[in-house]
């Protein structure tokens, strides 16, 4: 395999202009929907309802902007309806970005097809990798399946597209999709097990195959804090022709709770198929990464899970945003999940707008420093969804409410300062979206809305 060029991603971008949802008052700098591939409007009132007008002005433009103008035409090398993120920068469709998406956009009626077409962009992925891929790299889909003439990512994401099936499932009960998503979904989890987890305690790490330890960052929270001393190393036991380093030697909690949030949903999705032999397999994976992540993530005086060296187990003393992802995949005991929302509801993680990337009493943490110190809607959504799951609905509700209560303020953008809440980076992007999804999954107190009997396809 041959590395590819190094690349800018994401990069520390400059604060994106704010103004209040409720007055609209975006100006359009990066905007060109001419070819988007759906209407880029819906009146949000026929699908959900709200007693609170600056909630409903703040769902109507999630759904225009967030959601159906990131829809777009066919580009190679993506033969369908594929998700853009926003900015001028992404312009390819993504792993995480696209499931919080698809997630609201089965709310819509008659969407199913176009739902099916942006999961068919990653089998279609799947099958062009595999035929120039050795065995052990098959069946990986990318962070990012990029428009031509951009060069092929050689690394993959955050793995929730199996989390994003079960939600649009859940939504519109699409038995179609399930048929054309599952066998795939079980391939690509098999090959983060056999590539990320190499030495088979139970544990994902980071990886590239462009041998670019950057890239491996990519796969995680980009500059998490926890990777800073990432090195990429040759597959510890596999001794092929062609090796390369291509394997981080740091396993990431979040990347391993996100892995297990997948699972959960794959093998509950095979038992709603009746395929009880996948759900089986997938079980037991389950149950070696819950029981690793325990024995070996777990810190009690931290009060939440770090990130090990890959070889000797060794935790990295930092906690990340990636430290509470398992509160979402179900992965701590209640007595653990009650030490998390201690700390949590402490002054190290409550900035004026938690929850921030870093532990602010880490000498790295800046409150507007991309994953080092700054607040995306996105994990604030998953903390959240993991503090009500294990009973600790206040917490949850108190991020949710200020969450969504300076979105309102500020408008919607990717991320956000931790202490001023201005907002960051592109404005209306497409994971942001999540600030609707939080309130209709019922995590707040304050900003309420519900999805209207009836709209549903």
């Amino acid at each position: 395999m041959t590395s590819i060029a190094a690349m800018k991603r994401r990069g520390f971008l400059k604060v994106a202009g704010g103004a209040a949802v409720a007055g609209g008052a975006f100006t359009g700098l990066f905007d060109d929907w001419s070819n988007a591939a759906e209407p880029t409007t819906v009146d949000i009132r026929d699908l959900v309802e709200s007693d609170s007008p600056e909630v409903l002005a703040l769902a109507q433009r999630v759904f225009d902007k967030c959601v159906l103008e990131k829809l777009r035409p066919p580009a190679e090398p993506l033969l369908h309806t594929w998700v853009q993120p926003g900015g001028p920068y992404y312009m390819g469709q993504w792993i995480w970005d696209t499931m919080f998406v698809v997630d609201l956009l089965s709310i819509l009626p008659d969407k199913k097809q176009v739902i099916r077409d942006i999961f068919q962009n990653y089998w279609d992925f799947q099958d062009r990798w595999n035929k120039k891929m050795p065995d052990y790299a098959r069946d990986m889909i990318t962070v990012a399946i990029k428009t031509a003439p951009q060069e092929e990512r050689q690394f993959s994401q955050i793995p929730i597209l199996a989390w994003g099936v079960e939600r649009v499932y859940q939504r519109n009960r699409d038995e179609e999709l399930l048929k054309q998503c599952l066998a795939r979904l079980e391939r690509f989890h098999d090959w983060f097990w056999r590539e990320r987890d190499v030495t088979d305690v139970g544990l994902i790490a980071v990886g590239s195959y462009s041998g670019i330890v950057q890239h491996a960052r990519w796969e995680t929270f980009d500059h998490d804090c926890a990777m800073d001393d990432l090195k990429l190393t040759p597959h510890p036991a596999r001794k092929g022709r062609n090796e390369g380093a291509w394997y981080g030697d740091i396993c990431m909690a979040g990347n391993t709770a996100y892995l297990i949030l997948g699972e959960r949903s794959l093998a509950r999705l095979a038992a709603v198929t009746g395929d009880t032999a996948m759900a089986a397999r997938r079980d037991k994976r389950i149950e070696k990464a819950v029981k690793a992540m325990r024995d070996h993530l777990w810190d009690e005086e931290a009060g939440t899970f770090l990130a090990v060296k890959r070889d000797s187990l060794e935790k990295i003393p930092v906690a990340t945003i990636g430290s509470w992802i398992p509160l979402a995949a179900g992965v701590p005991t209640p007595t653990m999940a009650k030490r998390m929302a201690e700390v949590l509801a402490s002054p190290a993680w409550q900035t004026p707008l938690p929850v921030p990337t870093v532990d602010r009493t880490d000498k790295r943490w800046k409150s507007n420093a991309f994953w080092r110190g700054d607040v995306w809607p996105s994990t604030n959504y998953q903390i959240a969804s993991g503090l009500a799951t294990y009973g600790h609905k206040d917490l949850a509700a108190d991020i949710a409410d200020k969450t969504i209560a300076n979105a309102i303020k500020q408008g919607i953008s990717e991320h956000y300062d931790s202490v001023s809440g201005q907002p960051l980076g592109i404005r209306d992007y497409c994971m942001s979206c999540t600030l609707v999804t939080m309130m209709l999954d019922g995590l707040v107190k304050e900003h309420r809305l519900s999805v209207r009997r009836g709209s549903r396809e």
